[in-house]
């Protein structure tokens, strides 16, 4: 009986190893470390909340900080008119503008 055609086995292996470990890299690098990278920014961010801040919500209201609290914010909206949302119903922080 003759040998089966196609080569060594264990190149073959070794070639499909090196796709998948690949496959798995790329997928961490375009994919899983942004995204820890923008949890990580958006948690520093709810973290350095203060009074006085402005800030967009991620309804798109726009509003100032009034109080803060461990969870949730007291945010003024209009002239009187003030809600309290969770901590993470902030989507940005608007800068402030330089002088």
């Amino acid at each position: 009986m003759s040998p089966a055609q196609g080569g060594d086995p264990t190149s073959q292996l070794f070639s499909t190893v090196i796709m998948f470990g690949s496959v798995i890299a790329i997928f961490y690098f375009m994919i899983l470390r942004p995204q820890k990278k923008r949890e990580n920014e958006h948690k520093s961010l709810m973290e350095s909340l203060k009074k006085g801040d402005k800030i967009v919500m991620s309804s798109g209201i726009h509003g100032t900080v009034s109080e803060v609290d461990e969870d949730t914010l007291l945010v003024q909206i209009a002239d009187n008119v003030r809600v309290r949302v969770n901590r993470v119903a902030v989507a940005n922080v608007v800068p402030k503008a330089e002088k």
